[in-house]
């Protein structure tokens, strides 16, 4: 009978608002990150914004402001474990950062949305996905720029395996994928690769890239008629 008495019909479609404004401000979040083929995409974006702006409003209802706050703290701290599942660590290469710290902004707009601060919710959403889109020319512009330091932790290297008879030519393709995806080259070795092979490799000057693009360049360059085998790989400096 507790359950039949604590039910309360305008504090009720308060929370149906505070869910529903975190459902819709955290799919907008996840539909970029699906879009992008992200770890944690739409539907994970949508949960945790929801599952965020649920425990607050309960703790608002429940406890008032001052619960409130006690559970975004929890759920600020939280979300942590959740962040770090989606981020890698390959080949020397950290990925998923990104994603993570998306998913900590969904936790903050769905608190926001749970606290009945909608304004704020929607400021907080309209941040995030220009944060992801606006910015990411920005970024991949200055990753790209040559970078003159001997030191740097990461660098990348693009491997052909061509007929020697066509050397020439392959390398002049290669140039010309490369300059055509704005990666300049800082390196180019050229060596024999057993009898009638040469291997070229091309140590990028960026020192941040989309391997996705990358991917794309090799697939390219592996078509070729007189390329063996392509592939590029990152290597670290410790």
């Amino acid at each position: 009978m507790q359950a039949l008495n604590n039910i309360d019909l305008v504090s009720a479609l308060d929370t149906l608002l505070s869910l529903s404004a975190a459902f819709v401000l955290g799919g907008l979040i996840g539909l970029e990150r699906q879009y992008r083929q992200r770890t944690a995409g739409l539907r994970t974006n949508v949960l945790v914004a929801v599952g965020a702006a649920l425990f607050v409003d309960l703790a608002n209802r429940l406890n008032g402001h001052e619960g409130a706050v006690h559970v975004m703290a929890y759920v600020v701290s939280g979300i942590g474990f959740l962040g770090a599942g989606v981020i890698m660590r390959e080949d020397g290469n950290v990925r998923g950062l990104n994603t993570a710290a998306t998913l900590w902004a969904s936790a903050a707009v769905g608190a926001a949305a749970g606290a009945d601060l909608l304004v704020e919710a929607l400021a907080g959403t309209l941040f995030v996905l220009a944060a992801n889109t606006l910015l990411r020319p920005i970024v991949n512009r200055l990753n790209r720029q040559p970078l003159d330091v001997p030191s740097a932790e990461v660098t990348y290297t693009v491997h052909v395996i061509a007929e020697r008879n066509h050397q020439k030519l392959v390398l002049a393709q290669l140039e010309d994928e490369l300059e055509r995806s704005s990666y300049p080259t800082r390196d180019l070795d050229i060596h024999p690769f057993g009898e009638d092979a040469t291997e070229i490799e091309a140590t990028l000057a960026a020192t941040s890239i989309e391997g996705d693009e990358l991917d794309a360049l090799v697939q390219r360059l592996a078509a070729l008629p007189t390329v063996r085998q392509v592939f590029w790989s990152p290597s670290t400096s410790e």
